[in-house]
């Protein structure tokens, strides 16, 4: 061994002797802290957006346990995609939502069931703040807001008046604040103790169903900083208002029969 004239020692290799490259391996992934973490998607025949959706879950800077795709009847590539992506498939025959959503949180393994639509577009944190706020535990579920894909400030305008009109009357109609299927979160024990109290046929909607289940006794918060981008396309103008009013009616007739608003928002009001 010699030295720099630095005085820095030099390994001087001998022209016989082979050389062996030093190689660093990486370093694995720091493990999750906290409560495990399952993303449930619902879907059926939107292999497009799946596959952007979970591109951007498999960039969070704190992934998921799992990822729970439930696959309701599709014809195209949807359960492929998922599959490619590292993501667990659920078949769930019986067609709508309500049942695929409610099949996926029955499959979900993790103490934190986050839900999100094919066609959501979940930022870096969106799986972090999440696990954030459910930290709390005063905080039973969460709620996010969003920004449609259009063009402009439109898609937040349109965003802001109509999850302003849902959240204000569903939060009428409950008593609490309730729950946006297109990014919400909410603990896997509330959902074992009110899965057989939700509607899982395809004539309710299923993100107002669970939250009218889970009651005014939980404590359910609406985060407007938890954002996602979501497809507009659930608002073009058409038949499907009609469904979606019809769906609504149905669902607080089912909930209202089971406690009445007047006893939903009696603790409220007492406390």
């Amino acid at each position: 061994m010699s030295t720099h004239a630095t005085g820095e020692p030099v390994t001087r290799v001998d022209a016989d002797e082979p050389v062996v490259a030093r190689t660093t391996q990486p370093r694995p992934p720091a493990p999750a802290v906290g409560p495990t973490v399952s993303v449930v998607i619902p879907v059926r025949d939107d292999a497009d957006h799946l596959d952007a959706c979970l591109t951007l879950l498999g960039r969070q800077t704190r992934r998921p346990d799992e990822v729970v795709v439930v696959d309701n009847g599709s014809t195209d590539a949807s359960a492929l995609v998922a599959r490619q992506h590292g993501a667990r498939v659920v078949l769930e025959p019986r067609p709508g939502i309500p049942a695929a959503a409610a099949a996926g949180y029955d499959a979900a393994r993790g103490e934190l069931i986050l839900r999100l639509d094919a066609d959501t577009r979940p930022g870096p944190e969106w799986v972090a703040h999440a696990a954030r706020v459910l930290a709390d535990a005063d905080v039973d579920a969460v709620s996010g807001v969003g920004r449609f894909d259009l063009r402009g400030p439109g898609g937040a305008l349109l965003a802001h008046a109509y999850l302003g009109a849902y959240y204000g009357l569903g939060h009428l109609a409950a008593g609490h604040p309730v729950l946006w299927g297109s990014s919400a979160a909410f603990r896997a024990d509330d959902w074992r103790r009110v899965r057989d109290q939700v509607t899982r046929s395809a004539d309710v909607h299923d993100d107002l169903d669970l939250a009218l289940a889970l009651g005014p006794d939980l404590r359910v918060v609406v985060d407007r900083t938890w954002r996602v981008e979501v497809s507009a396309r659930s608002l073009r103008p058409g038949r499907q208002w009609v469904q979606r009013f019809g769906r609504a009616f149905r669902t607080l007739r089912r909930q209202w029969d089971v406690m009445p608003p007047w006893e939903r928002w009696e603790p409220r009001l007492r406390r």
